[in-house]
């Protein structure tokens, strides 16, 4: 599950959610343009980035990085990039930079050289699995969701659906088909069927959300595949090449270390090679 992909379609198209978590009136995101902005000099894109308007020039930049694995080096590199950006663009505005970890035990924590920076809260820093109260609002539902273990997604699921189902007509297609995009990363794995069965929905396989996600796993799982076959291929090839080492009176650990094989890959090798013989 592509968690950057997924939270970058959810601050685009619900932002009001960002301002949310932060604990400030959702009134706020009609201030911002919201994007996922390119540095330069780092060939690398901020995962998230809140703008103001020209009209709201005393409104801080937002800079947003999403985490759901361990990363020691997530702090260093969102400082590197949230300062050169800064160089780069020369804004007027004061910043704050937000991580959202999917839960607290995968954070190693800040830096202590930016510690006075979250101590002035220009980081901030939230934990997704620690949003334990009732969503007031589809967008933390959206996140709760995202964030669920496979047990209890499902029915989080369903208490969305049922909460999309009654909003206002003009708002409810759009709702559904953003919720519908979340179920299809959150059950990559499951046909289209099996979804429909679980969640009671009849016509959204022909929604765009549902085709461009539908491809996009697709061809995850495709490059997924052909890296594997690639490592296999490469891997029979050294395998290959063991018993022509060998007979050239290199050892077994010089073949292991040509090959970057374990010993014992090669001398299992060399014994079959020579039981065949």
């Amino acid at each position: 599950m592509k968690t950057d992909t997924i939270f970058y379609t959810l601050l685009q198209n619900l932002p009001d959610v960002f301002f949310e978590l932060l604990k400030q009136s959702p009134r706020l995101a009609s201030h911002y343009e919201f994007s996922s902005v390119e540095i330069k000099e780092l060939a690398r894109r901020i995962d998230g980035l809140f703008l103001p308007k020209v009209e709201y020039p005393q409104d801080p930049i937002y800079f947003v990085e999403v985490q759901f694995q361990s990363d020691d080096d997530l702090y260093w590199r969102l400082m590197t990039e949230v300062f050169v950006y800064l160089n780069q663009y020369r804004p007027i505005q004061p910043w704050k930079a937000v991580v959202l970890w999917a839960k607290r035990s995968i954070d190693s924590g800040v830096p202590l050289v930016y510690q006075t920076l979250l101590a002035a809260g220009q980081i901030h820093v939230i934990y997704l699995d620690e949003l334990t109260q009732a969503p007031s609002s589809i967008g933390l539902g959206i996140i709760q969701l995202v964030v669920a273990s496979e047990d209890d997604a499902v029915q989080k699921a369903r208490s969305l659906i049922d909460q999309v189902q009654q909003t206002d007509a003009p708002n409810r297609r759009y709702l559904l088909e953003l919720v519908e995009r979340m179920l299809v990363y959150k059950f990559s794995s499951s046909s289209r069927q099996e979804l429909e069965a679980m969640f009671g929905l009849t016509q959204w396989q022909q929604t765009r959300f549902y085709q461009e996600v539908r491809e996009e796993v697709k061809e995850e799982v495709r490059l997924e595949v052909k890296e594997e076959v690639k490592l296999e291929v490469k891997e029979e090839v050294k395998l290959e090449a063991i018993p022509r080492l060998w007979k050239m009176g290199l050892s077994l650990e010089q073949i292991a270390e040509a090959l970057e094989l374990k010993v014992e890959v090669v001398r299992q090798t060399v014994e079959k090679q020579d039981g065949q013989s």
